[in-house]
């Protein structure tokens, strides 16, 4: 440490100062991250001006062609980063073992490589597996081409130097926790070296206007592994998700500078690799000719794409002294609410019964919009009546049993006629209501469920 300086520990997550090190951060309860800093009291006194790399212009003046995005051939991921990668730009995407972040990152780099060299070679830097079991992948799924480069190596020196190489017009790392730097100390994966590594990999993308695409892992509870700095350097958050007993993969925006924040990317894992599902609505639905108890069918907005889905509920009577209660595919905070607001002010007796609740598909809806489609479900299952196949439901149900406004009601029910439904349960100000739906207006649960029993559905 400098002479004069001031020691102190800071916290690499978080940035937590404390006077001395403590095994786990107070401050986020990070184990480990900790670390030694010391503040040259010389860096405290002013800064004096100096030379600028280059002339500040007026905003009017700053070319912006070479800002713009390039589609990288794969148009689900196209519209997730707002048009395709800015030159430049650094996207991590993120996501859990076996879910299909290096099938999907093996196609762009093909895509890329296929446009007749419009952007240049594509370079693959695998840090997980041998060069030879990538090679047989991208056999497997068809990414094999000329333009197409690939390298095995953990040292981000060996990764810049392939770089010089190759020049290449794309960069994928998979994945940035395997990288580390021999300058930097800490263990493959650690919050030293995964900094380090994603600094050194941001530079290189803005100094020579390269996108660079990285992987990256997660951990238990679905986050993001290595130092909370890491998103705040790269410029896109994608989230790879998906059930590992569907084939179903949705790329998720968390983070966008260049674009929408908020987009979705559907895709479907199939034997020959990744493909692009840019109409999933029908995914999520059994459709049938005549109604069955417990299903309700709603719409559902991810991103801007709206997507019908299809609520399943089994109400039976339980042998236990506490009924059970199932979620799959919802929030089981808001079904337990829905539950509890379905039984004191609909009338509906749940206390002594198991209730299990599920989405067709693979589909995970959690906004408030779902309640109302939620509560009929379990009515329906509880009370064994049929709603009618043709109905769609929207609303979100407050503690009170009102039924409240939703976002994007035209946009939802458009979707719901294109794909062929006629009736529409909705809340009260649902605004101007599309063609070919006929929309029944409910204000609170014991409306909707009367609205459900009478003979005009």
């Amino acid at each position: 440490m400098a002479k004069n300086a001031r020691p102190g520990y800071r916290c690499a997550e978080c940035g937590h100062a404390e006077a001395k090190w403590v095994g786990r951060c107070p401050e986020c309860q990070a184990w480990g991250t900790l670390e030694e800093v010391g503040v040259p009291r010389a860096a405290l006194a002013k800064i004096t001006a100096g030379a600028p790399g280059t002339p500040a212009r007026p905003i009017a003046e700053v070319d912006v062609e070479a800002a713009r995005a390039r589609r990288t051939g794969v148009p689900e991921l196209d519209r997730v980063l707002g048009g395709g990668l800015v030159p430049g730009a650094v996207v991590l995407l993120a996501g859990e073992p076996g879910v299909g972040k290096s099938t999907l990152l093996l196609e762009v780099a093909f895509r890329w490589a296929a446009r007749d060299g419009a952007g240049g070679p594509s370079l693959y830097v695998t840090g997980e597996e041998s060069a030879g079991q990538v090679r047989l992948r991208a056999e497997r799924t068809g990414n094999v081409h000329e333009a197409m480069f690939l390298a095995a190596e953990t040292d981000i020196a060996a990764v810049l130097g392939h770089v010089d190489a190759v020049k290449p017009g794309l960069l994928v790392i998979d994945s940035v926790q395997t990288l580390a730097s021999a300058e930097v100390d800490g263990t493959h994966g650690g919050v030293t070296q995964v900094r380090a590594v994603t600094a050194a990999l941001v530079a290189l993308a803005k100094e020579r206007g390269l996108p660079v695409v990285l992987v990256g892992h997660v951990t238990k509870d679905g986050s993001i592994a290595g130092p909370r700095v890491l998103e705040h350097l790269v410029d896109v958050v994608l989230h790879f998700e998906g059930d590992r007993h569907s084939t179903l993969r949705l790329v998720r925006g968390v983070k966008n500078r260049f674009g929408p924040a908020d987009e979705v990317g559907c895709f479907e894992l199939v034997d020959d690799g990744i493909v692009g599902v840019p109409d999933p609505s029908g995914l999520f639905l059994n459709r049938r000719d005549t109604g069955v108890p417990g299903t309700a069918i709603t719409v559902a907005v991810e991103g801007k794409r709206p997507l019908l889905g299809e609520v399943q509920a089994l109400v039976s009577n339980s042998s236990l002294g506490t009924p059970r209660r199932a979620v799959s595919g919802l929030d089981s905070a808001r079904v337990a609410m829905a539950l509890a607001v379905l039984e004191r002010r609909g009338r509906v007796g749940l206390g002594d019964c198991d209730v299990f609740t599920a989405t067709v598909g693979g589909m995970r809806i959690v906004e408030p919009a779902a309640d109302l489609a939620v509560a009929l479900a379990v009515a329906s299952a509880a009370r064994d009546f049929v709603l009618p196949p043709t109905l769609v439901v929207l609303g979100e149900v407050g503690l009170a049993g009102e039924v409240r406004r939703v976002g994007g009601v035209r946009t939802r029910l458009a979707e719901a006629a294109r794909m062929g439904f006629t009736h529409a349960m909705v809340p009260p100000d649902a605004g101007r209501i599309p063609d070919g739906i006929t929309a029944y207006v409910v204000s609170d649960l014991k409306q909707a469920l009367a609205l459900c029993l009478d003979t005009v559905l």
